[in-house]
């Protein structure tokens, strides 16, 4: 049976901070926002700017980068899928939130060879 649905996106834009890493045994994480920016014109005629914020979360071994590397305001490329998360807050009331989890990163400032 093939498998008909697909869960991919690709964002390229600026880390918002620096990363949080998170060690795993041999592995480590890094927990990030990337921001990303897109232009309109509006109904009006005025140019406005949207920025969207993306929580990331990438592996050491899904990545050639170092993650200990990455900081706030490096251009990023990200391919990765989306994953919906909930979790009970202090209060007890239910909280959800969505990430990327990244399976490849690269600098986007750096030429690539």
């Amino acid at each position: 049976m093939e498998n008909q649905t697909l869960n991919r996106i690709e964002v390229r834009g600026r880390i918002g901070q620096d990363p949080k890493i998170t060690p795993v045994g041999e592995k480590a994480v890094a927990r990030f926002c990337v921001a990303t920016s897109e232009i309109y014109k509006e109904r009006g005629g005025g140019i406005k700017e949207e920025t969207t914020w993306h929580n990331i979360s990438i592996w050491s071994d899904r990545t050639q980068v170092d993650l200990s590397q990455l900081k706030k305001g490096d251009l990023v490329s990200i391919t990765g899928r989306i994953r919906n998360n909930k979790y009970t807050s202090e209060e007890g009331t239910d909280r959800y939130y969505s990430e990327i989890v990244a399976n490849r990163l690269m600098l986007a400032d750096v030429p690539q060879s």
